[in-house]
């Protein structure tokens, strides 16, 4: 159920990408130009490479270990992610403390994907 929300976010990333490069007149494939434009472009890309381990770790834990916790987490993930990404086309160093808790986020899914894995595989 946290799969749809991931697709629904990736598609407003790339749409705020489309509207700066209208307001800024910065046709593709060019990736510079003014600096609010940068901040977004590279927000959207940032977010993009992660959302495919993001949707791995999401799927073996929620699968290995509890759906529930699973998805609290990928919610809490998400939220992390759209506060990075405004933090981020504001200014660069609104980044950071939603970049450090999304990252938090990724380590606890690795672990209960891992915690599961194991209970699964090793304990009968």
């Amino acid at each position: 159920s946290v799969t749809i929300p991931v697709f629904l976010f990736l598609a407003y990333f790339a749409m705020q990408v489309i509207y700066a490069r209208r307001k800024y007149k910065i046709s593709p494939p060019e990736t510079s130009g003014h600096p609010e434009f940068e901040r977004t472009f590279r927000a959207q890309a940032n977010c993009s490479e992660y959302f495919p381990i993001f949707i791995s770790l999401l799927w073996v834990a929620g699968i290995f270990f509890h759906q529930g916790v699973t998805a609290a987490c990928g919610l809490l993930y998400l939220y992390t992610r759209l506060k990075y990404f405004q933090g981020y086309t504001v200014a660069a160093q609104g980044r950071l403390a939603p970049l450090y808790a999304s990252a938090w986020l990724l380590w606890l899914l690795v672990g209960l994907a891992l915690a599961g894995l194991l209970a699964h595989f090793l304990w009968p």
